[in-house]
């Protein structure tokens, strides 16, 4: 796992409780030397720090995600819902607030790691097809008429969560819990933001979506444009 802080102290801290729990780290200072680190190491998960010096936490964040997939939890010092956006925003798949103790550190990472685990149901699942969408589970891959999109590893989840449940309305608080896990309980921007960046990679029209529609006060559903992809979801379906 790769740390980058500019603070020893929560380096050190972050690096003791992490291998004392099996995990190998690795650790930057600053932004190009994280980004060094994350190209040529390809670390299982990023622990990114936004008050870096020279090139914010933000900045590196939206940097990583053009060549890695690797998962992003953002460190910030502030606990504005501003700032929590804007690193979810940039890339991130969690945040957590300092200074945070060892045990929701390590909390924080496993259940983000779980997402990047594809659930041994879905690994033999057949792909799901509907008009020119398509979504291959067992090779965890996305199409649109034909063209390969690149999802990061929560709005993959994100788009197969509601595949599973094509055609149904899915609460907000369901997809938090499935997605994130039963850690998280009223970030629901979680899941707001994340619809909206994979409308921005899946929909001709984000502003007026073909796929994933919301449901006010409800929660989202992906829409089955044609007749027949009930039975092209298969064991893909999830009770």
């Amino acid at each position: 796992m790769l740390i980058v802080d500019d603070e020893p102290r929560y380096v050190r801290l972050i690096a003791v409780n992490l291998e004392a729990s099996g995990y190998e780290t690795l650790a930057a200072r600053d932004g190009k030397s994280a980004l060094d680190l994350a190209a040529a190491q390809k670390p299982d998960l990023v622990l990114l720090d936004i008050g870096l010096p020279a090139m914010d936490g933000f900045e590196v964040c939206r940097r990583i995600r053009e060549f890695s997939a690797s998962p992003i939890i953002m460190l910030t010092a502030k606990a504005g819902e501003a700032d929590k956006v804007r690193g979810l925003d940039a890339g991130a798949d969690d945040y957590l607030t300092k200074p945070f103790g060892p045990a929701e550190l390590l909390a924080r990472i496993r259940a983000v790691l779980r997402r990047v685990q594809l659930p041994e149901g879905q690994r033999i699942a057949p792909t799901f097809t509907a008009g020119g969408l398509s979504i291959d589970f067992a090779q965890h891959r996305v199409r649109i008429d034909g063209t390969e999109v690149a999802l990061s590893p929560t709005e993959y989840k994100l788009l197969a969560e509601l595949a599973k449940n094509a055609g149904r309305i899915v609460p907000t608080e369901t997809l938090l819990h499935r997605i994130w896990g039963p850690e998280y309980g009223e970030e629901t921007q979680h899941v707001r933001l994340y619809v909206s960046r994979l409308r921005q990679k899946i929909e001709a029209d984000p502003e007026h979506p073909r796929w994933v529609t919301t449901r006010p006060g409800v929660g989202y559903m992906l829409q089955v444009p044609e007749a027949g992809s009930e039975e092209q979801r298969g064991s893909s379906d999830s009770a």
